[in-house]
């Protein structure tokens, strides 16, 4: 992981993790347990690493190892009216379509990984009697800020999840697969989100930082719909005058650890260990799937429309190889010599790029959202005019706004933070998903209803548990 190195002694704690038959307490596979392991600072520094080494995933082409973010665009992006695949074959295109089975292997591999991450958390949590006194509020703050942002991205796409709060027996069915409602699931993310928020600064961009806590915080009462609460967090991040927008749109993915980035999960080129194929995946001929992430048609439109040249240009560009077809440009690993990007790494399916989860746009887009406190508007009030007219200006689109609807937020969103994974969440959490997205379904031949918003649980999880586990409606 990129600025981040993995001490000597975590080659031993990776033994830790690598049974998959209980993502909630995966059995060990070593004679080196937990409680032998994390005795003192160092290791369990090399603990905290390992959070973040979970969210990064294995880069292979290996089905049952567990991929953490590299796959999220399918089950986020590619479930939006951003992006498809190429040609609308294969599992993937389950997630384009609107018909994703509880067999998905995607799906499963994020369920699986993010729940490792969480497992992963729990354990550094269990062993924090162990730590200095000068290191151990780190530490708690960090490996709560993991589960938190673990748990965050697993209530909004399952819906009721098992919680699991500490490390767990093996046997401890009952929470392993006992779904609790999303309200309980999300008092643990606040409490969690406050804990790190308290017990980090903003030394980091690649770990978890209190910046990065209060964004994501903010997010989360977005969410629920407290909107008081988070417009005072998102202010905190504005007025302390620590991040700021890039001007070249460009330098928010190709100059990273930039003033723009509040957190990314970082990547190491030409590393087996630590770098990325996502961003192959969505190139034609180079991925192993020839073409995933693809633009649709409808979100060239909203660019024409909402977009701004700068904003276009370093967001999608033509397939030089097929000549109907669009492909994401942020991430882009192959570099472009027209664009003035340099590949990141002499293969790209070894590729280096960074994946940003929080950067200030989207902070000052959320004050807008906070503002508009749900309501259609439009409002004309003024902080929020300023926040979005500051997103507008550095895309080049300086016209004053006079107001802002539900609506313009989600067009001005939409554009922003095109294929970062934002665009299913933000339709949901506006209120718009059903009538978005069923339009578009129409418009593409499939078929889209309420259901869909929620992704099926994992089938090998419901066998697992003997049916206890329950299915999401809609999914047999």
């Amino acid at each position: 992981m990129k600025n981040i190195r993995i001490i000597a002694l975590f080659i031993f704690a990776m033994h830790l993790y690598g049974c998959q038959d209980d993502f909630l307490s995966p059995a060990p596979n070593s004679a080196i347990s937990a409680d032998a392991f994390y005795t003192n600072d160092i290791e369990l520094e090399a603990g905290v690493v390992n959070l973040y080494d979970g969210i990064q995933g294995i880069n292979s082409t290996v089905t049952s190892d567990l991929h953490g973010i590299q796959i999220e665009y399918q089950v986020t992006e590619m479930r939006s009216d951003n992006t498809r695949t190429k040609s609308g074959e294969g599992e993937a295109a389950q997630f384009e379509s609107y018909t994703v089975e509880a067999t998905n292997g995607v799906v499963a591999d994020y369920y699986a990984s993010f729940y490792n991450i969480i497992f992963r958390a729990n354990t550094i949590l269990a062993n924090l009697e162990n730590a200095s006194e000068s290191k151990a509020a780190q530490f708690e703050g960090e490996a709560k800020f993991v589960r938190a942002y673990a748990y965050f991205n697993l209530v909004r796409l399952f819906g009721d999840i098992p919680l699991a709060t500490e490390v767990i027996a093996p046997t401890d069915e009952v929470t392993a697969f006992t779904r609790v409602a999303t309200s309980k699931v999300y008092e643990l993310i606040v409490s969690d989100f406050n804990t790190a928020i308290d017990n980090l600064d903003n030394s980091y961009k690649n770990r978890a930082s209190k910046a990065a806590a209060q964004g994501l915080l903010a997010k989360v009462h977005l969410t629920i719909g407290n909107y008081t609460i988070a417009q005072e967090l998102l202010e905190e991040i504005i007025t302390s005058n620590e991040f700021s927008l890039e001007t070249n749109f460009k330098d928010i993915f190709y100059s990273e650890g930039n003033d723009e980035t509040i957190f990314a999960i970082g990547y190491a080129a030409d590393n087996s260990n630590d770098s990325q194929n996502f961003s192959a995946e969505w190139l034609n001929s180079v991925g192993r799937s020839s073409g995933l992430n693809y633009v649709t048609s409808d979100v060239r439109a909203a660019f024409a429309t909402y977009g701004g040249t700068m904003r276009s240009e370093y967001s999608f560009r033509l397939d030089a190889a097929q000549t109907t077809q669009y492909q994401v440009v942020k991430y882009l690993p192959n570099g472009d010599e027209v664009l003035g990007i340099d590949p990141t790494s002499g293969d790209p399916t070894l590729a280096g790029n960074d994946w940003i989860i929080l950067r200030y746009s989207d902070v000052l887009l959320m004050h807008v959202e906070a503002i508009l406190a749900g309501r259609d508007g439009p409002i004309t009030n003024s902080d929020a005019l300023a926040s979005f007219q500051a997103v507008r200006n550095r895309a080049g689109l300086t016209t004053l706004v006079a107001s802002i609807s539900k609506q313009d937020l989600a067009d001005e969103r939409r554009v922003e933070l095109a294929f970062e994974n934002h665009r299913l969440f933000d339709l949901i959490r506006l209120g718009l998903a059903e009538s978005v997205l069923g339009a578009f379904a129409t418009a593409n031949g499939f078929s889209f209803t309420a259901n869909d918003l929620l992704l099926p649980i994992p089938q090998r999880e419901i066998n697992l548990s003997k049916g206890a586990l329950s299915q999401n409606p809609g999914y047999n």
